[in-house]
């Protein structure tokens, strides 16, 4: 017999799963998981040169950040989880910006959600690289996500929030375009270099391109 096998668009939808049709101890809260996943996802965009590269994909990799939390505190875990995710933009050094988004441009589940767009020169245009929302109440009622209080209290559907910390693919063309030096060497963001065994530049190499001196 033969399982059924899914691809998920982010780990937002496993994790939340964790916790299906269980009541948990209100003590508990919050609860924090982060994963780092394979994301798969149908993009609908007509031909041209964003269909080509790594700027819109359909497999690419992704650390997720999920909460569950208490509903009288969702909105400050909300800026919590923001705050986490543009440290993390910060650390790289890259230009970002935070778009409070509009009922219209959020998904049908979320109650709030902010993007943290960074800056690609060679586009022309800001790339969203982290999307933080917060569901409240809907996606606990799909799932019977519920908590106690205290033992004997009535149950209540609790809150649940998620980020991206970063989508890796739009990471890696932020970090090309604004760390790119004139001789066409690329420099590495001071926090990434002790993962790269110390190395500050990445250079062109044969027989990719003429071997070049390459100066930190």
């Amino acid at each position: 017999m033969e399982e059924d096998k899914w691809l998920i668009p982010t780990a937002e939808v496993p994790i939340t799963n964790l916790y299906r049709d269980e009541i948990l101890d209100g003590s508990l809260l919050p609860i924090y998981h982060v994963a780092a996943t394979q994301c798969f996802r149908r993009e609908q965009i007509s031909a041209g040169r964003d269909v080509r590269g790594i700027k819109r994909v359909f497999e690419f990799q992704k650390v997720e950040m999920v909460k569950f939390t208490h509903p009288d505190r969702s909105e400050a875990e909300l800026h919590r989880l923001l705050d986490e995710a543009c440290h993390v933009v910060a650390e790289l050094g890259l230009p970002y910006r935070i778009l409070n988004l509009s009922s219209g441009d959020m998904t049908f589940s979320a109650a709030q959600t902010f993007d943290i767009e960074t800056w690609a020169a060679g586009s022309d245009e800001w790339l969203e690289i982290s999307s933080c929302s917060l569901f409240r109440e809907f996606q606990a009622r799909r799932a019977n996500l519920r908590f106690r209080e205290e033992s004997g209290s009535r149950p209540h559907f609790l809150h649940t929030l998620n980020g991206s910390g970063l989508a890796l693919p739009r990471t890696i063309i932020a970090i090309l375009e604004n760390y790119q030096r004139e001789d066409g060497t690329v420099a590495i963001p001071d926090v990434l270099r002790p993962y790269m065994g110390g190395q500050a530049v990445i250079g062109v190499q044969p027989p990719f391109g003429p071997s070049m001196p390459v100066q930190p």
